[in-house]
């Protein structure tokens, strides 16, 4: 069992930055790959980025390509998202999720979950 907390999630301009982090309690998350996902209202959960196991390996969303970056400290058990130049449309909970598969975008792939962060972009 592993249960995900996520942090950091707020209300920031657009273009602005914000970083968020998502700790896992259980057992460790060095042993799968981490995700995160978003999902705004009225719309479809929607795959953002991936990190291995260990860290090395990522694969973004094109629509975060660029501006997100995901990284890993296994001894913290943590999983961060900085996202810079933050758009309108980048506004959703944001999700973070483990999974022995990598790179998975599907979300039935990820048993377990975290409870969500907002993020709202404004103009």
């Amino acid at each position: 069992q592993v249960q995900l907390v996520e942090s950091g999630g707020g209300l920031v301009q657009a273009g602005g930055s914000l970083r968020l982090s998502c700790a896992a309690s259980g057992r460790t998350n060095s042993n799968y790959a981490m995700g995160w996902f978003r999902q705004a209202p009225g719309k479809e959960r929607e795959f953002v980025v991936t990190i291995s196991m260990s860290g090395a390996r990522t694969y973004y969303a094109d629509s975060v390509k660029g501006r997100f970056t995901i990284s890993r400290d296994t001894a913290k058990n943590t999983v961060y998202l900085q996202m810079n130049s933050l758009k309108l449309e980048d506004t959703a909970a944001y999700y973070c999720a483990t999974s022995m598969a990598f790179p998975s975008t599907v979300g039935s792939s990820y048993p377990y979950w975290g409870q969500g962060t907002q993020v709202t972009v404004s103009s």
